[in-house]
């Protein structure tokens, strides 16, 4: 029987309630997440937090043990290399289609979340920031407005969610986040595939190396704990 909406609605304030909280660390990679304990925690029923789990299991972030508690995912070095690199692809790509078929709401939308962005840079939590800017992320591939794109992008970004947002702490520079989507927004205004492409380097060119040296990090620090 398909779930209502309601249940769905709640599975998914579930997920993102749990994402948030492997985020900022309170679930660290390897933690059990215990279906009861955590539904009890949350006031809510299993079935929803099932679903929930269902969502992060999807997305990466959680990996399904059978008859036993799902874990928090700890990824290999190598695992988030290849997203990244099939990511940039798709960023590549959907920023490219964008300059053809971005509409100028698409554009518009853009230019206030970055100005939203460079307001809140100084002063807003860490994790609400990342967000903005993964939403300004989502955004361009949404202007592609090529479904198959936007999924694939959408599925690439959850699954490098926390490994991003690692990275995005360890290096926090608004330069590099304000300025460079502004160039980013010139170039598909513009409609010019080699500016848009050309900005995207200058604003993703450290991003492999980044996210590996922060799991690398990590993943070190917790050989130490555990040995």
């Amino acid at each position: 029987m398909p779930e209502s909406t309601a249940e769905t609605s709640l599975a998914e304030q579930i997920a993102d309630q749990l994402r948030r909280d492997i985020l900022r660390g309170k679930l660290p990679p390897d933690t059990a997440i215990k279906e009861r304990d955590n539904a009890a925690e949350l006031g809510v029923s299993r079935t929803p937090m099932r679903e929930a789990i269902r969502i992060l299991a999807q997305e990466g972030l959680v990996v399904l043990r059978p008859s036993r508690s799902p874990i928090v995912a700890r990824p290999t070095v190598k695992e988030v290399h290849d997203q990244v690199v099939v990511l940039l692809a798709l960023e590549k790509l959907s920023a490219q289609i964008a300059c053809e078929r971005a509409t100028e709401e698409d554009l518009s939308r853009l230019a206030e979340l970055n100005e939203k962005i460079a307001d809140a840079y100084d002063h807003v939590d860490a994790l609400d920031l990342f967000e903005m800017d993964m939403a300004f992320h989502r955004l361009i591939a949404e202007a592609a407005h090529n479904e198959a794109l936007a999924e694939t992008h959408h599925a690439y970004l959850a699954r490098l969610w926390r490994a991003r947002f690692l990275s995005a702490t360890m290096r926090r520079n608004r330069e590099r986040v304000v300025s460079h989507h502004g160039a980013i927004m010139e170039a598909l205004r513009a409609r010019d595939p080699g500016a848009v492409d050309a900005a995207l380097d200058q604003h993703l060119s450290n991003l492999a190396e980044d996210i590996s040296a922060a799991i690398e990090a990590e993943n070190a620090a917790a050989g130490r704990a555990g040995g």
